[in-house]
Order: C-alpha cells, then structure tokens, then sequence
C-alpha cells in the first residue's frame, strides 16, 4: 500500500477502501522487516491489536483502526510493561490505563506495541543498557535521538503513520530534528494527565506525538486537548478556526542562532534559520534577528537539574516502596544512579526557589512575546550524533558511581559536567518546557550528506494554533524536507 498519513488512513477506513486489520497487518509486517536494522521497538502486541481492528467500530472517530505505536516511558497501559528502558521493570505489567494512552484508543489508534527510550528518559539520544541503541534510519552509525528516538526512527523509517512521543526537555522536538519529521510540544496543561501522574517533572513533560503532515499534528491536537479541572495545570482549549484557519495578518518573529548557553553552533544549524528567515521575509513576516536571549540559558538549565534531581529522588521513593527495598547502584545506570543520589541532597527551600524561577522565567516570555508571535530558532546545534559520541570517561564514570559522597553543590557541578558536551548539541529546547510554551520543530534543512536539521518554533502560552497555522504554509510552500 502506499504510504499514507495518520489522517489519509482513517479516511480510508471510514470510507470502507481499506480494514484496519489490513492497516494493522501492514504495519506488523514492517516493524519485523525493518526493526532489526533500526532497534526502535521494544515490546509488541500483535494479537490484542489484531483483535480489536477487526472487534471494534471505527465509524466516524478521527483516527479510526490507525496503527500506533506508544513510548516505553510514561505511556502505561494495563497489562502491559512499560519498562522506561530500566531494568527494573522488566517484565512487570502495569495495574492502570493512563488518560492519555485511553485518549489515544477512544480517538480509534490501535496499539502495536512500544518504543526504545533511554533509562527514565533523562538523555537526548536513545541507548539503555537494556534494549541498546535507536540507530538513526538516515545513517545507523549515529543515534536518532532520545528520549522519544524510538519513536522517531519508527517513524521515519516507515512502520508506522505516526508514533507516540513525549518532551521533557526536546524529547519530541531533537529527534524530529534529526529524523526530519514533525515535532510539536504541546503547552503545558493542553493533553489530559494521570490518574496516577499529573505533574510531570512539575509540568516540564508532556505527551503528544511525532507526525509527518501538519494536518495530522493539528487534528490530534483538537481532538486530544482538554479543560482538565483537576489538573495542576488546566488550559482553555483551542478553538477549531485557531486550528484550522489559515493565518490572518503577517507575523512578527525574533530569530537568533545563538546558543542559550553559549556553546558552538554548527554553520549547517545556522543555515538552517537564515534559509528559513529569507522565506519568512519573502512570506511577507517581519523577522528580526535578536541581539540578546531573552533568558540567561545556563541559569535556567542548572534550575532544570535541579527539578530533575529532585523529582528522580522522589520518584525512586516510589520504587523502593513498590519494591520493598533500597534501590542499589547495581539497580541503575550510572547517570540515573548521580541524578537520584544529587536529589537527596537538595533542600526544600532551594527547591521552591527553583520553582517560583520558572515562574518568573515564564512572565519574562510571556513579556517577550507581547513584541513577538514567535521565536526562531534552530532545533538542535548539529546533526545527530554518533553512536558512543557522549560516553563518559573512565574518569567521570568513577565519579558518577560515588555521587552520595559529594556535597550538594559538588553533585550538581557533576551533573553538569555529565551533560555539557549532550547538551551543546541540543541547548535550545528545554527552555519551552521550563515555561510551559508551546515549540514546534519542522523538518525544513538536509545537509549535503543527507542528514536533517529541524528548525524550532516557540510561541507564547496557550498559542499552538498561531505555530500549527505558520507550519501548515512552510508545508504548503514545499519547504519541508523529509
């Protein structure tokens, strides 16, 4: 069958050319010619979703008998694993649905199985101990990307129409930056929480999915939005014309193509925001390049290790209950092992400080954006890495592995020095989820060896259908390199 989007196969099943079956079965045949090379599937369950296209009744629901595939990281469905690439849960079934896994199936997905991650997705590439690296279907030397690379490759690779994915910190929107593909994370309070977990690394992640069309991006976005009022976060939803319409007046964009952190950026990265800047001008937008970041990137960044630290040693709290024993080094990766040792430490007044800074980074942007609709910049500084590119020294592996010894501020220089050369490559994302705004990566720039560069969106608060109505006339003009 040729390749159709998420929104052309349901269509077609809702018009009665093709079964969801047949849609399923494709899409098993591909995962099992095309996983070997690609390593993007961890888990699968072909006789439940065998099952239900051929039990359920698709008629008129968005999505009907679309084949899917859910992230192994935060996405649980009852009586399946959800491993979040740890060894610890291998082989353990989750008791619970969470709403948005129910959101995807009342929507009329139908679940395939599960996608490689790394261990509690605290990475920007994909390479858990447990299931081995995501190799990037454009060149398998390098990784495709983390912690949705999974996902992404699944994707790109073409298994399936659209993946699961979820953003914490460019989960979603690095890998479609090097797997050319659609990546939209959503505002904070957009997509429907728990009922176990409602904050989500305090309103820093969020689900939704990767894509290959605009349109599909925007109808799983009206369709998948709520007023959650028992959420942390409740958002007012979109309305379907600041979806669907067509944008009403020129845009006025900030651009910039320094890093928050002032690391390198690669010359292809830059390429890729003036190519788009010309296209922009040529739109009729005013583009103006900024002559400063609107937030101090490191500063923002040692808030996020922060959160992190903390949230890990909380969460492994959890573990040891269920457990009924103390988590070990021998449990975990050493990465994992340093982020949950630095969150013991932490005290609780510096953490509600971490907080009220996002709040206050929050007012700044939405300040910033009361002169611009939006903010341009490269998605990530280069293409994506290759595999082995951030693996620790001996050195710093040792020290990971003696984390509990240090002192507080000592841990999170470690923690800092553990993530440098991972997040040069990719010092553009996490500000978005700091501030719960809304970022979009678009598949715009290839170098001349094949390999994708996204650029990256970001609007104020609450503003996707502003992105999604720029993004659908960037596609319109052919400026999409997939």
């Amino acid at each position: 069958m040729e390749w159709m989007d998420a929104t052309a196969q349901a269509q077609a099943v809702n018009g009665g050319q093709v079964s969801a079956k047949e849609l399923v079965q494709e899409a098993i045949e591909k995962i099992e010619v095309l996983n070997p090379q690609f390593n993007a599937v961890v888990y699968t369950q072909y006789d439940q979703a065998l099952a239900e296209a051929e039990e359920q009744d698709f008629l008129g629901k968005p999505f009907a008998g679309v084949p899917l595939l859910l992230k192994d990281l935060g996405q649980n469905e009852k009586g399946h694993p959800s491993s979040a690439g740890s060894r610890l849960f291998q082989g353990h079934s989750v008791g619970h649905t969470d709403r948005y896994v129910q959101a995807l199936k009342d929507l009329g997905f139908i679940i395939l199985g599960r996608t490689n991650t790394p261990e509690f997705g605290f990475k920007n590439i994909s390479d858990a101990l447990v299931h081995g690296p995501v190799n990037l279907p454009s060149d398998v030397k390098r990784n495709a990307g983390g912690s949705s690379g999974g996902a992404a490759a699944a994707l790109a690779s073409g298994m399936v129409s659209i993946a699961a994915a979820s953003d914490g910190g460019g989960s979603i929107r690095i890998p479609a930056s090097f797997n050319s593909l659609i990546g939209l994370k959503p505002s904070r309070g957009r997509i429907p929480v728990g009922p176990k977990s409602f904050r989500g690394w305090q309103g820093a992640s969020s689900n939704f999915a990767l894509t290959k069309s605009v349109r599909d991006t925007k109808r799983l976005l009206y369709h998948f939005q709520t007023y959650q009022v028992e959420a942390p976060f409740p958002l007012a939803t979109l309305s379907e014309e600041s979806i669907f319409s067509s944008l009403n007046r020129p845009l006025k964009i900030a651009f910039t193509s320094q890093s928050p952190i002032g690391s390198k950026v690669s010359l292809e990265a830059q390429t890729a925001v003036l190519q788009l800047v010309d296209h922009l001008l040529g739109m009729g937008h005013q583009v103006e390049e900024l002559q400063r970041q609107p937030l101090d990137g490191s500063e923002v960044m040692q808030s996020y290790y922060i959160m992190n630290s903390v949230e890990t040693a909380q969460m492994f709290d959890e573990i040891e209950t269920a457990f009924g024993r103390p988590m070990t080094l021998d449990d975990m990766e050493p990465m994992t092992w340093a982020i949950y040792q630095s969150g013991q430490t932490i005290p609780a007044k510096l953490y509600s400080k971490v907080l009220q800074d996002w709040d206050r980074y929050s007012a700044s942007m939405q300040e910033f954006h009361q002169t611009y609709d939006i903010l341009l910049t490269p998605t990530v500084a280069d293409v994506a890495p290759l595999h082995g590119q951030f693996q620790p020294s001996v050195d710093l592996e040792t020290r990971l592995k003696q984390t509990q010894e240090y002192s507080m501020a000592a841990q999170q220089d470690l923690i800092w020095e553990m993530f440098v050369d991972s997040l040069a490559l990719t010092p553009f994302t996490q500000q978005a989820n700091i501030t719960g705004q809304p970022s979009i990566s678009l598949p715009t720039h290839v170098t001349k060896e094949g390999l994708p560069i996204g650029v990256q969106l970001t609007a104020a608060k609450g503003r996707e259908g502003i992105l999604l109505q720029l993004a659908q006339d960037l596609e319109d003009a052919h400026l999409f390199r997939m």
